[in-house]
């Protein structure tokens, strides 16, 4: 029996509150937000530096700035290693995705969630996206304007792409990873109907064995 599923989405095709609502229809918890700030509480940062980490590479000024870190005063400083980024992020998630599947009753949101879950036999994948036109209207829906819609689309889903490509070595989306992908025009209420009864009709088949391999995020550093 399936006791976790992983949302994958595109910007603006309303993944998170697709999650939320199907989580309430299931009566679980839905680990969007939530996420955020468990990491936070384990690395003893603000929820607002976990933000900034989430789902991006850290830029390449940065990247630069901590390799004379490490080049020159890591070892003499105690705080050298306690630099949070999406290196030090991305060192903790597997544990924390393991301990959330592990309790069950999840929705997962992004976060690479399908990568560190995909060799969890009870964990459904679901990849959500959406013509250009509907992820506009949903993303001016929420409160941006036209023009921060035109460029969210877009801006969101290259760093999304470039995080997935640097730490697992993996397309951003690996199809192969996912139980169903699904056009989120069609509504929520469609969408979420339709999660559920896929839901129903593979459970208990046979694990895909066609996954295409990635590596533990911690080999690329």
């Amino acid at each position: 029996m399936f006791q976790v599923i992983t949302i994958e989405r595109e910007y603006g095709c309303g993944g998170g509150a697709i999650a939320a609502q199907l989580a309430d229809r299931l009566g679980w918890k839905v680990w969007d937000q939530l996420l955020t700030e468990e990491v936070a509480r384990l690395a003893n940062v603000e929820p607002s530096a976990v933000r900034r980490c989430d789902e991006k590479m850290d830029s390449s000024l940065h990247r630069l700035a901590k390799t004379f870190w490490r080049g020159s005063y890591e070892r003499s400083s105690p705080l050298g290693n306690q630099i949070f980024d999406t290196d030090r992020m991305m060192s903790m998630m597997q544990g924390v995705m393991n301990k959330i599947a592990g309790e069950g009753n999840a929705v997962i949101v992004g976060r690479g969630a399908p990568y560190f879950l995909r060799e969890n036999p009870y964990v459904f994948h679901v990849f959500l996206y959406a013509p250009r036109a509907e992820k506009i209207r949903r993303t001016i829906a929420d409160g941006h304007t036209a023009e921060e819609a035109d460029d969210l689309v877009d801006s969101v889903d290259r760093e999304r792409i470039a995080y997935i490509m640097h730490y697992f070595h993996a397309d951003w989306p690996t199809r192969s990873l996912y139980h169903m992908m699904i056009n989120t025009a069609v509504g929520n209420d469609a969408v979420i109907q339709t999660i559920l009864s896929t839901m129903q009709t593979v459970e208990g088949l046979p694990k895909a064995t066609d996954y295409e391999v990635v590596r533990n995020p911690t080999s690329s550093r």
